[in-house]
């Protein structure tokens, strides 16, 4: 079944080619095509285009259909098209004329804006709630290793006193930016394109500021030209963020690795968490964390995915857009299993204790040193100067003992009070 279809025979190869995998995509807006149909049918009643008991047949129906996609999943039959067919095929089943009806006023083309919208918005919001979660585990773990000192690295080399209380804060206060990203994709998502049908509108008179309403959408894409071509501007902000938020991860993947292995000894990972060698029994490797790593660089390759599809394409509906649809549910799934896997392994990652008693770190107190001479009265470039001469010469460069016992120096202007600020960004 095809809603285009006008009797002429299609060839197999080109309809298999240019099919691809949307059934199978498609499968996961089943949902929100129902929920869209509703609101379509609920309009097209109040403005008269069909009767009342046509729209409560309708709604009646959908909502059935609903019920069941939420307990029992949504099957697309291997001679339809996409989920918009299945589902006017199974209005049509079940009212026969009436079913017909749905597709008054509307185009695949706003169909399938309408379903996508819902789609991200929904689960854009369920990617940042998940952030939050992350965010807030990393506050806790920065609370709970206030007080471990850690080196602080620049170019690869030692630079300054850190600490975990800071390393973690720091990653938290980047999630909690990254949802920032989210809200943007989230507001992109938020409007209606419903009523635009094929980009260029209709004569019937549709009441858009009502379908807005009842599917909860922030605005109405006010031009029918724009809202098609928010296909693929869309789903683009989305993979954005879905990048931005994988890029944050993946750093943080990036530093446990490092931080693990023999060279840098700065955390300990529970055995089943790693895993070993074939051949060297001594090895137990951060598979977890370099998997992380990899598949969070690899949803930062989307966004330019999605950005070359889109690549000069003019106004209107091209099939090229079916080509974004497949590669972002997957991405939106894929995100949200990095993030629950986060969760699930970053509380059992160990600090170690007492890293900064070996002598090696001794020249990361070199600021203090500086600082020193600078509050005895030293301008600061004679007092930078004379400790890089101090430090030629082999003098040892030790902190003031409050700063090795007491990590709030080396958390600057974090400490509690900075988690506490960072917490009360956590909406």
């Amino acid at each position: 079944m095809k809603l285009w279809d006008k009797g002429t025979p299609i060839d197999e190869i080109m309809e298999s080619f240019t099919v691809g995998n949307d059934r199978d995509v498609d499968v996961r807006l089943a949902r929100w095509d129902v929920v869209g149909s509703i609101a379509h049918a609920e309009m097209l009643g109040a403005v008269g285009l069909i009767t009342n008991d046509e729209r409560i047949a309708l709604t009646h129906e959908l909502g059935q259909m609903l019920e069941s996609i939420d307990s029992n999943g949504f099957d697309i039959d291997s001679d339809v098209e996409d989920v918009h067919s299945q589902v006017e095929k199974n209005l049509t089943e079940k009212l026969g004329d009436v079913g017909k009806k749905i597709h008054t006023g509307r185009s695949r083309n706003d169909q399938v804006l309408v379903d996508l919208k819902l789609y991200l918005r929904h689960e854009l919001r369920t990617l940042r709630g998940y952030a939050r979660e992350a965010a807030s585990l990393l506050l806790d773990l920065a609370e709970k290793h206030n007080d471990v000192l850690l080196p602080g690295y620049t170019h690869y080399q030692i630079a300054m006193p850190s600490s975990f209380g800071l390393w973690y804060a720091g990653y938290a206060e980047a999630l909690l930016e990254d949802m920032r990203v989210l809200d943007m994709a989230i507001d992109a998502a938020n409007a209606n394109p419903l009523g635009s049908a094929a980009g260029y509108g209709t004569r019937l008179p549709l009441d858009r500021e009502l379908t807005t309403r009842a599917l909860n959408f922030d605005r109405v894409h006010v031009t029918s030209t724009f809202a098609q071509m928010s296909r693929g501007r869309t789903e683009k902000l989305a993979a954005i963020a879905i990048a931005q938020v994988a890029s944050t991860i993946a750093r943080f993947a990036a530093d446990v690795v490092h931080y693990a292995s023999q060279n840098f000894g700065f955390v300990k990972l529970p055995d089943a968490f790693t895993t070993g060698s074939s051949i060297m029994p001594h090895k137990k490797n951060p598979d977890v964390f370099e998997v992380l790593r990899a598949r969070c660089n690899r949803l930062q390759a989307l966004p330019t995915e999605i950005g070359f599809v889109l690549t000069n394409l003019p106004s209107g509906y091209h099939r090229d857009l079916q080509f974004i649809k497949d590669r972002i549910v997957p991405a939106i799934d894929e995100l949200a299993l990095i993030l629950r896997v986060l969760t699930h392994v970053a509380p059992h990652i160990e600090p170690v204790e007492g890293i900064l008693d070996n002598p090696m770190y001794q020249h990361l107190f070199s600021v203090d040193r500086v600082d020193e001479l600078v509050r005895s009265g030293l301008p600061f470039r004679d007092a930078y100067r004379q400790v890089a001469q101090e430090i030629k010469e082999g003098a040892e460069m030790r902190a003031p003992q409050a700063d090795v016992n007491d990590s709030r120096a080396a958390l600057g202007s974090v400490g509690n009070v900075g988690i506490a600020e960072l917490r009360k960004r956590m909406v």
